[in-house]
């Protein structure tokens, strides 16, 4: 059984699901709205036990989940939602003993998914342009994580290229980019990513992705690009009363991906009206669309 320890980040949680973030302190006193609990009423407690504050209001106190720490810690810059977060590690591929080369850390959200994914035996070299959000993102990760021996931050920027000490250690398996001009990083990437490693890039806008595909293609380096969005909703579900919540976290960014491949040896794809124009194409399309009308008969 896991129990609470002072100078762990917990959180307290109300009957109405909300979260109230505290680091425990041995003499320190958590209040709120005029109650108030001694933090070392907290300590020892087992994680996941229900508490009463001084006039009796129950709360629930826990060890937030990496989605639920990442939402209410300390912000430099915006962070990336936990339904994005989810998203980037699986479409990106983010596996145990991965070598991931991250650019744009802000508060470090999603640098802690990604050391979560590549585990000990893995590395996480990030870089970030800004001082106040390189601190931000160093405390939100020791908060949460503790010591982490295979983190690399860089202050530095990585349009200007890969610094020689990172390839030095061999090439990146997977670089992920949370950047305004991932497109800039593209030529970097192709320098710095081995062959079937995998690119990954999050922008809140399209003409953002456009500039992306463009230059991942420009490079005849790069295949089977992918762009999407992920849309959340909540369901209430009480007894027989089932409906979706009235709020949802929808559009956040647009993930792109991509695949790094030997020069040459995968063909743009042509553009619509070329397709349209050819009876092969036409005939394969036909093909391709035949078995899923059967499956529906």
């Amino acid at each position: 059984m896991k129990h609470l320890q002072a100078g762990n980040r917990i959180h307290l949680v109300d009957k109405k699901d909300r979260h109230y973030a505290l680091t425990l302190k041995a003499g320190d006193v958590f209040q709120l709205s005029g109650e108030k609990i001694a933090h070392d009423d907290l300590i020892g407690q087992p994680d996941g036990t229900m508490v009463h504050l001084s006039t009796g209001k129950a709360m629930l106190a826990i060890y937030p989940t990496l989605a639920e720490y990442s939402v209410k810690m300390p912000r430099g810059a915006q962070v990336i939602y936990p339904k994005d977060l989810a998203m980037i590690t699986v479409w990106g591929d983010i596996y145990p003993g991965a070598r991931v080369l991250e650019a744009g850390v802000g508060s470090g959200s999603l640098t802690m998914a990604l050391l979560r994914a590549v585990g000990d035996r893995g590395t996480v070299v990030s870089y970030e342009m800004r001082d106040e959000f390189a601190r931000t993102a160093t405390k939100n990760i020791e908060r949460y994580m503790g010591a982490v021996p295979n983190f690399t931050l860089r202050l530095g920027d990585i349009f200007q290229g890969i610094h020689e000490d990172d390839l030095r250690e061999g090439l990146f398996d997977r670089i992920v980019l949370d950047l305004s001009e991932p497109w800039q990083v593209v030529p970097h990437a192709v320098q710095g990513l081995r062959c079937g490693g995998l690119y990954l890039s999050f922008v809140p806008t399209i003409p953002q992705v456009m500039q992306t595909v463009a230059a991942l293609e420009e490079t005849r380096e790069f295949a089977l690009i992918e762009t999407f969005e992920t849309l959340f909703r909540t369901w209430n579900i009480q007894g027989r009363s089932v409906r979706p919540d009235h709020r949802m976290v929808a559009h956040s960014g647009f993930i792109t991906v991509a695949r790094k491949i030997d020069r040459g040896t995968w063909e743009t794809q042509l553009p619509d009206q070329e397709l349209e124009a050819s009876p092969e194409n036409t005939e394969m399309i036909m093909e391709d669309q035949e078995p899923h009308e059967e499956t529906q008969t």
